[in-house]
């Protein structure tokens, strides 16, 4: 499952994402996090907000969802209840692989097609591994954006449950667990990134935007935490 919006950087770290290319109405608004520890000189602190242009800018972001893992629960079961700890163990890897590889092959489609940025894409198998396509797909979680409260809104967009039937637990795990969900970001230095540890200046910050008690944020963003 794969879907495009209209989208435009809002201050520092926030992207807001448009019902139509009007860009008049606000369909939903992501809430993004700014590295904050110490960085060598001349590197500058990034946020997946630096990926996407501001207002007055015409850009866009992308969102997916896709999953390998229907079934695998069934197939683990009969495997443990025959005391098959290996072929268990093989289901569910096979399994996230399969995930995985499909989610690359969507985003290379996404780039070459679906987006169409990058339609004279033409990469070896090594290339593709090493990454050396334009953009990136960072999913909710990512060392780049750990905040797996967005998942919700990602999953709202596309309508993943009813349209893939991949659903979200109460901590936002998603089921099934081979499963792979995330954004499209394209602009040519889109990068991975890790976010690092932050203050709670922009923790305070990042819940005041997202409406969301300093506590209850406290509790989700427990490992980015200075």
């Amino acid at each position: 499952m794969v879907g495009f919006w209209p989208a435009n950087r809002r201050g520092d770290d926030d992207i807001v994402l448009w019902t139509d290319e009007t860009r008049t109405t606000e369909r939903q608004v992501l809430h993004h996090l700014r590295q904050q520890m110490a960085r060598p000189k001349g590197q500058p602190s990034l946020s997946l907000a630096d990926f996407v242009a501001p207002a007055g800018t015409p850009d866009w972001i992308g969102a997916f969802a896709v999953s390998a893992g229907f079934g695998v629960d069934a197939l683990v079961a009969e495997a443990e209840a025959d005391h098959d700890d290996y072929q268990a163990i093989m289901a569910k890897a096979l399994a996230d692989r399969l995930a995985e590889a499909l989610a690359e092959r969507l985003h290379q489609r996404v780039r070459r097609e679906l987006w169409g940025y990058a339609p004279d894409e033409a990469l070896d198998n090594e290339a593709l591994i090493a990454e050396r396509y334009q953009g990136i797909r960072p999913a909710p979680g990512y060392p780049a954006c750990p905040d797996h409260t967005e998942k919700p809104g990602l999953f709202g967009l596309l309508d993943a449950e009813a349209a893939i039937g991949v659903t979200l637990t109460e901590s936002f795990a998603m089921s099934p667990a081979a499963a792979v969900s995330g954004w499209y970001f394209a602009h040519p230095d889109a990068r991975y990134f890790g976010l690092g540890r932050i203050e709670r200046d922009q923790l305070e910050a990042w819940a005041a935007r997202k409406g969301m008690d300093v506590e209850e944020a406290e509790r989700w963003l427990a490992p980015v935490l200075a």
